[in-house]
Protein backbone atom coordinates (compact mmCIF):
# COMPACT_ATOMS: atom_id res chain seq x y z
CA UNK A 1 0.00 0.00 0.00
CA UNK A 2 1.59 3.49 -1.09
CA UNK A 3 2.44 6.05 1.96
CA UNK A 4 2.17 9.65 1.97
CA UNK A 5 5.33 9.75 1.03
CA UNK A 6 5.56 7.47 -2.40
CA UNK A 7 2.31 9.15 -3.54
CA UNK A 8 1.17 13.02 -5.22
CA UNK A 9 1.01 15.05 -2.57
CA UNK A 10 -2.06 16.25 -4.39
CA UNK A 11 -3.78 12.77 -3.29
CA UNK A 12 -2.60 13.13 0.54
CA UNK A 13 -5.19 11.62 2.59
CA UNK A 14 -8.18 11.28 0.33
CA UNK A 15 -7.52 14.38 -1.90
CA UNK A 16 -8.36 14.22 -5.21
CA UNK A 17 -6.71 16.19 -8.33
CA UNK A 18 -8.73 19.59 -8.62
CA UNK A 19 -7.86 23.37 -8.21
CA UNK A 20 -6.85 24.57 -4.67
CA UNK A 21 -9.53 27.73 -4.31
CA UNK A 22 -6.16 28.51 -2.21
CA UNK A 23 -4.03 28.67 -5.05
CA UNK A 24 -6.74 30.11 -7.35
CA UNK A 25 -7.16 32.96 -4.41
CA UNK A 26 -3.36 33.43 -4.35
CA UNK A 27 -3.31 33.57 -8.44
CA UNK A 28 -6.13 36.88 -8.31
CA UNK A 29 -3.79 38.50 -5.78
CA UNK A 30 -1.09 38.39 -7.66
CA UNK A 31 -2.75 39.45 -10.56
CA UNK A 32 -3.79 42.88 -8.20
CA UNK A 33 0.44 43.53 -7.27
CA UNK A 34 0.95 43.07 -10.75
CA UNK A 35 -0.97 46.04 -11.36
CA UNK A 36 0.67 47.91 -8.37
CA UNK A 37 3.77 47.21 -10.01
CA UNK A 38 2.30 48.30 -13.74
CA UNK A 39 1.56 51.74 -12.13
CA UNK A 40 4.98 52.27 -10.23
CA UNK A 41 6.69 51.35 -14.26
CA UNK A 42 4.21 53.97 -15.45
CA UNK A 43 5.23 56.54 -13.07
CA UNK A 44 9.42 55.53 -12.89
CA UNK A 45 9.05 55.87 -17.08
CA UNK A 46 6.94 58.89 -16.96
CA UNK A 47 9.05 60.86 -14.41
CA UNK A 48 12.33 59.47 -16.59
CA UNK A 49 10.86 61.18 -20.06
CA UNK A 50 10.50 64.65 -18.39
CA UNK A 51 14.20 64.56 -16.64
CA UNK A 52 16.44 62.63 -19.11
CA UNK A 53 19.60 64.50 -17.71
CA UNK A 54 18.70 63.77 -14.21
CA UNK A 55 18.83 60.05 -15.11
CA UNK A 56 21.35 59.90 -16.84
CA UNK A 57 23.82 61.78 -13.73
CA UNK A 58 22.11 59.23 -11.46
CA UNK A 59 22.50 56.10 -13.45
CA UNK A 60 26.33 56.71 -13.56
CA UNK A 61 26.08 56.13 -10.13
CA UNK A 62 24.77 52.55 -10.15
CA UNK A 63 27.04 49.38 -9.67
CA UNK A 64 25.35 47.30 -12.77
CA UNK A 65 28.04 44.31 -11.98
CA UNK A 66 27.10 43.89 -8.70
CA UNK A 67 24.24 43.95 -9.61
CA UNK A 68 23.97 41.82 -12.44
CA UNK A 69 25.56 38.91 -9.26
CA UNK A 70 22.53 40.33 -6.59
CA UNK A 71 19.74 39.39 -9.67
CA UNK A 72 21.53 36.31 -10.29
CA UNK A 73 21.18 34.62 -7.16
CA UNK A 74 17.40 35.71 -6.95
CA UNK A 75 16.56 34.32 -10.23
CA UNK A 76 18.54 30.96 -9.34
CA UNK A 77 16.39 30.94 -6.17
CA UNK A 78 13.64 30.54 -8.75
CA UNK A 79 15.03 27.03 -9.54
CA UNK A 80 15.39 26.25 -5.89
CA UNK A 81 12.09 26.88 -4.69
CA UNK A 82 10.29 25.17 -7.84
CA UNK A 83 12.71 22.20 -6.80
CA UNK A 84 11.58 22.14 -3.39
CA UNK A 85 7.76 22.05 -4.85
CA UNK A 86 8.67 19.18 -6.67
CA UNK A 87 9.54 17.13 -3.82
CA UNK A 88 6.27 18.42 -2.10
CA UNK A 89 4.19 17.45 -4.86
CA UNK A 90 5.81 13.71 -4.42
CA UNK A 91 5.49 14.10 -0.65
CA UNK A 92 8.86 14.25 0.45
CA UNK A 93 9.62 16.58 3.10
CA UNK A 94 12.81 15.98 4.57
CA UNK A 95 15.89 14.90 2.61
CA UNK A 96 16.93 10.91 1.44
CA UNK A 97 20.15 9.98 2.58
CA UNK A 98 23.24 12.09 2.87
CA UNK A 99 23.31 15.91 2.69
CA UNK A 100 25.53 16.40 0.05
CA UNK A 101 23.58 14.06 -1.71
CA UNK A 102 21.35 17.13 -3.70
CA UNK A 103 19.25 14.56 -5.60
CA UNK A 104 17.90 13.45 -2.48
CA UNK A 105 16.73 16.39 -1.22
CA UNK A 106 13.18 17.39 0.21
CA UNK A 107 11.37 20.47 0.62
CA UNK A 108 13.02 21.38 3.72
CA UNK A 109 16.40 21.26 2.27
CA UNK A 110 15.43 23.24 -1.05
CA UNK A 111 13.30 25.75 0.72
CA UNK A 112 15.64 26.62 3.18
CA UNK A 113 18.68 26.88 0.35
CA UNK A 114 16.16 29.06 -1.48
CA UNK A 115 15.98 31.75 1.81
CA UNK A 116 19.51 31.50 1.99
CA UNK A 117 19.82 33.10 -1.14
CA UNK A 118 16.57 35.22 -1.17
CA UNK A 119 18.03 37.00 2.20
CA UNK A 120 21.58 36.86 0.18
CA UNK A 121 19.61 39.48 -2.46
CA UNK A 122 18.20 41.65 -0.03
CA UNK A 123 21.60 41.99 2.02
CA UNK A 124 23.15 42.77 -1.29
CA UNK A 125 20.07 45.50 -1.93
CA UNK A 126 21.12 46.85 1.43
CA UNK A 127 24.76 46.95 0.84
CA UNK A 128 23.65 48.91 -2.79
CA UNK A 129 21.37 51.13 -1.25
CA UNK A 130 24.39 52.28 1.59
CA UNK A 131 26.66 52.90 -1.67
CA UNK A 132 24.29 55.38 -2.91
CA UNK A 133 23.55 57.16 0.07
CA UNK A 134 27.61 57.92 0.53
CA UNK A 135 26.91 59.12 -3.29
CA UNK A 136 24.12 61.68 -1.90
CA UNK A 137 21.39 59.77 -3.77
CA UNK A 138 18.89 59.66 -1.37
CA UNK A 139 15.14 59.21 -1.12
CA UNK A 140 14.18 63.25 -0.82
CA UNK A 141 17.39 64.33 -2.60
CA UNK A 142 15.46 63.99 -6.52
CA UNK A 143 12.68 62.83 -8.26
CA UNK A 144 15.43 59.87 -9.55
CA UNK A 145 16.19 58.89 -5.91
CA UNK A 146 12.38 58.90 -4.90
CA UNK A 147 11.60 56.39 -7.93
CA UNK A 148 14.50 54.46 -7.38
CA UNK A 149 14.17 53.68 -4.18
CA UNK A 150 10.13 53.53 -4.16
CA UNK A 151 10.56 50.94 -6.78
CA UNK A 152 13.06 48.82 -5.18
CA UNK A 153 12.12 49.26 -1.91
CA UNK A 154 8.72 47.89 -2.25
CA UNK A 155 9.99 45.03 -4.38
CA UNK A 156 12.54 43.95 -1.42
CA UNK A 157 9.46 44.79 1.50
CA UNK A 158 7.71 41.75 -1.27
CA UNK A 159 10.86 39.86 -1.23
CA UNK A 160 11.11 40.00 2.53
CA UNK A 161 7.66 39.02 2.65
CA UNK A 162 8.57 35.47 0.89
CA UNK A 163 11.14 34.81 3.25
CA UNK A 164 8.41 35.08 6.27
CA UNK A 165 6.57 32.64 4.37
CA UNK A 166 9.06 30.46 3.84
CA UNK A 167 9.59 30.16 7.51
CA UNK A 168 6.15 29.74 7.83
CA UNK A 169 5.88 26.27 5.73
CA UNK A 170 9.18 24.97 6.90
CA UNK A 171 8.23 25.39 10.40
CA UNK A 172 4.44 23.91 9.90
CA UNK A 173 6.53 20.31 8.68
CA UNK A 174 8.75 20.53 11.76
CA UNK A 175 5.40 20.66 14.07
CA UNK A 176 3.13 18.50 11.54
CA UNK A 177 3.12 14.88 12.66
CA UNK A 178 2.69 13.76 9.22
CA UNK A 179 3.23 15.98 5.34
CA UNK A 180 -0.11 16.72 4.39
CA UNK A 181 -2.21 17.78 1.54
CA UNK A 182 -2.65 21.36 3.04
CA UNK A 183 1.27 21.92 3.60
CA UNK A 184 2.13 20.83 0.20
CA UNK A 185 -0.62 23.32 -1.06
CA UNK A 186 0.79 26.20 1.09
CA UNK A 187 4.74 24.85 -0.91
CA UNK A 188 3.31 25.34 -3.97
CA UNK A 189 1.44 28.80 -3.11
CA UNK A 190 4.38 30.53 -1.66
CA UNK A 191 6.09 29.34 -5.24
CA UNK A 192 3.64 30.99 -6.76
CA UNK A 193 4.84 34.41 -5.13
CA UNK A 194 8.20 33.66 -5.23
CA UNK A 195 8.34 33.25 -8.78
CA UNK A 196 6.28 36.74 -8.71
CA UNK A 197 8.65 38.97 -7.24
CA UNK A 198 11.51 36.98 -9.44
CA UNK A 199 9.95 37.98 -12.57
CA UNK A 200 8.98 41.40 -11.44
CA UNK A 201 12.06 42.02 -10.38
CA UNK A 202 13.32 40.84 -13.33
CA UNK A 203 11.72 44.01 -15.31
CA UNK A 204 12.52 46.47 -12.54
CA UNK A 205 16.43 45.25 -13.22
CA UNK A 206 16.33 45.69 -16.94
CA UNK A 207 14.14 49.10 -16.51
CA UNK A 208 16.49 50.58 -13.75
CA UNK A 209 20.06 49.16 -14.67
CA UNK A 210 19.90 48.11 -18.68
CA UNK A 211 17.45 50.76 -20.35
CA UNK A 212 19.51 54.05 -18.53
Amino acid sequence: MATATTIPASRLHGQHDRPSMVSVGTIIWLSSELMFFAALFASYFTIRSVSPELWAQNTEKLNVPFASVNTTILVLSSVTCQLGVFAAERGQVGRAGSLFNVRGWGLREWFLLTYVMGAIFIAGQVTEYTSLVQEHTTISASAYGSMFYLTTGFHGLHVTGGLIAFLLVLGRTYVAKRFTHEQAVSAIVVSYYWHFVDVVWIGLFATIYVIK
